[in-house]
């Protein structure tokens, strides 16, 4: 069995506001293309509520660092009161949306993914061996790439919500209302 070591755990980040769903979509498929990660979508579910919509969106990205270690990093976006409202900007009327979104950002580093160490009991041993004292100092830049990706992830995504928060736009009112269910 592929052994995950955590690296960062449960890293939270908070904005309510405006913003633009889409838009915050495409900025981290963008990043993660532009890293070299392969996106696996673990969990999208929407749920239209009385305050609003409620979005859950769970994806779980890798990238191979050799044949023996990957760097994962799994974000869950979660999204409340979703409503979509008009704002005037630069005197051209903008659909956004307004809401709660929280995020929580874990890093790991997984090991033997293709279980070529587990044949036999010896291996598993020499495997434990060799990670502990001969490839650690590998192994630990493994751990700094993990975190240094989650942080500029991180990063990217605070300064795209804070583009939404300094900007100058007036909240007009919600472009449609949704049903109650």
């Amino acid at each position: 069995m592929a052994e995950r070591e955590v690296v960062i755990d449960k890293m939270r980040m908070s904005y309510e506001g405006l913003f633009d769903v889409s838009e915050l979509y495409k900025l981290i498929d963008g990043w993660l293309r532009e890293k070299g990660y392969d996106k696996r979508e673990k969990r999208m579910a929407e749920k239209v509520t009385e305050g609003g919509k409620f979005i859950e969106w769970e994806i779980e990205p890798w990238k191979k660092i050799t044949d023996y270690a990957k760097n994962v990093i799994k974000l869950r976006v979660i999204m409340t009161d979703v409503k979509e409202v008009e704002v005037e900007r630069d005197k051209v009327k903008v659909k956004l949306n307004q809401g709660k979104v929280d995020f929580v950002f874990d890093g790991y580093v997984e090991t033997d993914y293709e279980h070529r160490w587990e044949g036999k009991p010896l291996f598993y041993f020499l495997r434990t061996l060799f990670n502990k004292y001969v490839f650690k100092s590998y192994t630990d830049r493994y751990h700094a790439n993990v975190i240094a990706d989650v942080n500029h992830l991180q990063s990217q995504i605070k300064s795209f919500l804070n583009l939404y928060r300094y900007s100058d736009v007036a909240w007009t009112k919600p472009a449609s209302s949704f049903p109650a269910l």
